[in-house]
């Protein structure tokens, strides 16, 4: 594979020896540069999961400086933050969110609910659905301001959609074409990969040989290849049929794979995650460089449509969506195909609905919908899914796969962050407390270099992701008894609590837990 291999090997080196390194660091630089000194602080680096006792300089936007407390008397800077009993560490990075609409806009554009779970870049444009003119919307996060920083992906359904529109059939040698010169473009342009999402329209009616020609256009600009597989359950091909088309696409196009929000989805799969990590591990061993993020939650979160609607119901248009939903000729197989989606999901009584226009009806689950109705519960989904969009959690998984996944060294954080579910703001912090403080299913320091370094790396984020002379000062500081999760399913936007300071491209944006009103985030290419 390409260079750009995920290294899942953490080199081992000890504090002291690292110490010894770098005691002389900040001598050679000027006192009057120094913007800002962080001392007293746990300081995990991302380069080795042990805490350590070191001093760390900002000079600007930079890391100018890592030395060890003894050599403070050297040097002074213009603003010191005393991390006296918390703990230092990169920025997280969260490689699958849906933040680009809040960056886009005039008012959300702080990305304050990232912020305040310590994440310093998100990534935007998975599930296909990235933008295909990366140059332009670069150009708009730039102009408007940013709170994070952020990368972007090409999302093959935005290609699709662009070229084929929404029609449920392969493409053409010349549309295939028309989409490989659009993403060649948008990769020269600053984009880090490819997406797809073929679990959804219009991507699920893509072959694999479409995908491969794609994958290899990004391969070509040493991109990744994203993916939210074709099935997580037992929909269409299958959670490990999805995942061998997976493989098989990185193998062909040379390219690092990165699955999106790993998961054994609904009752059907449920315990085949010990099948997938050894499917992984060997494709791994025979040289397909692989990766994955998770978010710590047992409840996925969709669109209604996207979870119990047949897909070939919603090509073409809305309308024609909903013309053949009520096709008095497709009534009995629709029946059928819906109530068969929702028992792969757990049942009705597991689809809550988080957000929709009728607020009366937010935090019910589906058969409770159907209860108030006097429906069934198809009649329920299909009357919902045309009043306007419903967002919902899906509880579809087991604990047991959730932990198997998460503890594998290829596994990253992820937020998958969308309204109505806490996941958007509350992910880090939850997995923090779940699996770190009370489950100590992961260590502290595996915690965060699997939120930071270990992303930055398999992304191709250069610079970032750890405290390291040279690299970016995305830097947080948090209180290891007080960061905490306080966003639930019943109010799920509410902000993180323990972040007390962090710094963006050296920028301290959140000073005291209080958040600056400063807009530091880049656009990274």
């Amino acid at each position: 594979m390409k260079h750009f291999k995920l290294k899942l090997a953490v080199a081992v080196v000890s504090s002291a020896l690292l110490s010894s390194c770098l005691k002389s660091e900040l001598k050679t630089i000027e006192v009057s540069k120094i913007d800002t000194l962080i001392i007293n602080g746990q300081v995990y680096t991302g380069e080795v999961e042990n805490a350590q006792n070191l001093d760390i300089a900002v000079c600007q936007q930079v890391i100018c400086g890592i030395s060890d407390p003894k050599k403070r008397n050297e040097y002074s800077a213009k603003k010191i933050i005393d991390a006296q009993g918390k703990i230092v560490s990169p920025g997280f990075i969260d490689p699958h969110t849906h933040s680009l609409t809040e960056l886009l806009s005039k008012d959300k554009n702080h990305n304050l609910n990232y912020l305040t779970q310590g994440v310093t870049t998100v990534v935007n444009g998975n599930d296909g659905g990235g933008p295909v003119d990366i140059k332009k919307v670069s150009k708009q996060l730039t102009a408007n301001g940013i709170g994070t920083n952020v990368a972007l992906y090409v999302g093959h359904g935005s290609l699709r959609e662009k070229v084929i529109g929404r029609e449920q059939r392969f493409a053409t040698p010349a549309e295939l074409l028309a989409m490989q010169t659009l993403l060649a473009q948008g990769m020269k342009d600053g984009a880090i990969g490819l997406s797809t999402g073929l679990y959804y329209v219009p991507g699920s009616y893509a072959n694999t040989d479409e995908v491969i020609a794609l994958a290899k256009v990004a391969s070509q600009y040493n991109g990744v290849y994203d993916t939210h597989l074709r099935d997580e359950s037992t929909f269409t091909v299958g959670f490990i049929s999805a995942l061998d088309e997976a493989i098989n696409i990185a193998k062909q196009a040379n390219i690092h794979l990165h699955l999106a929000h790993i998961k054994a989805l609904g009752v059907d799969v449920w315990g085949q995650s010990n099948t997938a990590i050894a499917k992984i591990e060997q494709a791994q061993r025979a040289g397909v460089s692989i990766s994955a993020d998770q978010y710590p939650w047992l409840a996925s979160g969709t669109k209604l449509h996207s979870a119990v609607m047949p897909k070939w119901l919603m090509a073409d248009s809305k309308a024609a969506f909903h013309q053949r939903l009520n096709h008095l000729d497709f009534a009995d197989r629709i029946t059928a195909e819906i109530s068969e989606n929702i028992r792969r999901r757990g049942g009705p009584e597991a689809l809550y609905i988080t957000e929709f226009k009728d607020p009366e009806l937010v935090s019910l689950n589906l058969k409770q919908v159907a209860d108030l109705k006097n429906l069934t519960v198809v009649e329920t989904a299909i009357a919902l899914v045309q009043q306007g969009e419903v967002r919902v959690a899906s509880f579809n998984m087991a604990p047991e796969d959730v932990e198997n996944f998460m503890v594998q060294p290829w596994v990253v954080t992820s937020s998958d962050g969308t309204n109505g579910h806490p996941r958007k703001y509350a992910s880090f912090p939850k997995k923090y407390q779940s699996y770190v403080v009370k489950k100590k299913l992961l260590s502290l320091g595996e915690f965060i270099t699997r939120s930071s370094s270990k992303t930055a790396k398999l992304l191709g984020l250069e610079k970032r992701g750890t405290l390291k002379k040279g690299y970016q000062a995305d830097i947080i500081i948090f209180d290891p008894v007080n960061f905490s999760a306080k966003a639930d399913f019943s109010q799920w936007n509410q902000l993180s609590t323990g972040i007390e300071h962090v710094l963006v491209n050296g920028n301290l944006t959140i000073s005291d837990s209080v958040f600056q009103k400063i807009l530091a985030g880049e656009v990274v290419k």
